[in-house]
């Protein structure tokens, strides 16, 4: 949205080219390289090109925080079990079609004193194409579903895949959300070998981080075993992603 006077002006630049200079090949050429800014816009939440998305913290000292997506799930007490052994606290951004199916999984995570955040009703692989309209009923219904299994609201929201466009930007704004996205993207749902996911976590690790996994399998939690270890020897310690908009859980 506030892109908008940006890309109409390029547009008039671009048809200006064409009408004066009579050149398909820079009209054509500016179009393209236009066309790629917006689609890396799109899927690097990290650029802001939509939405000011929170990637990390501001912060002197060794801390990240673990956030996890795609839940509640079969595999999400175990997660849940590992990080109270570590004494550790995670933000969980949960699907609500997957807190309807695993609700006291999901009042655990409350009870655990973890921070949750809104990840959409169905989390939708059409969700790039959704209306404003549209992804502004996931975002509340979701909501709805988080109210009534675990009496709680949260301003955190995290778009599906990372994608935003104008459209996601209507619906935050609608919806008066903060969009949390990451610094360090583990791609547990693509990379099969657990310990590239794990060097690939550890590697790009700075104060402050935002770590993206998920709680949706064996693979990922036995990378955070030994993730957990790591942080413990390389003593960072963690925070919940409220501690960054100061907003709390209510």
């Amino acid at each position: 949205m506030k892109h908008y006077p940006f890309v109409l002006f390029y547009l008039f630049c671009n048809v200006f080219i064409y009408a004066f200079q009579g050149s398909f090949w820079v009209y054509l050429a500016c179009f393209l390289a236009f066309s790629t800014v917006v689609i890396w816009g799109s899927f690097d939440i990290g650029l802001g090109y939509f939405v000011n998305s929170i990637t990390h913290k501001r912060t002197k000292i060794k801390e990240v925080a673990l956030t996890f997506d795609d839940g509640p799930t079969e595999f999400t007490p175990q997660f849940l079990d590992l990080l109270r052994e570590h004494r550790v606290k995670a933000t969980f951004f949960c699907i609500g079609k997957q807190i309807e199916k695993y609700p006291e999984t999901f009042q655990r995570i409350i009870a655990d004193g973890h921070t949750v955040g809104n990840h959409t009703l169905s989390h939708s692989h059409s969700t790039g194409f959704l209306s404003a309209a549209k992804m502004t009923e996931e975002i509340k219904q979701c909501d709805e579903v988080m109210q009534r299994y675990g009496n709680i609201t949260t301003p955190l929201y995290r778009p599906p895949f990372g994608v935003t466009n104008p459209n996601i930007a209507k619906a935050i704004k609608n919806t008066r959300k903060k969009s949390i996205g990451w610094n360090v993207r583990s791609l547990d749902t693509i990379i099969n070998d657990e310990r590239k996911i794990y060097r690939k976590v550890t590697r790009n690790l700075k104060k402050g981080s935002i770590i993206l996994l998920h709680d949706t399998s064996e693979k990922t939690y036995r990378v955070l075993v030994d993730l957990l270890v790591f942080l413990e020897d390389k003593k960072y310690s963690t925070f919940t992603v409220d501690s960054i908009t100061n907003s709390k859980k209510k």
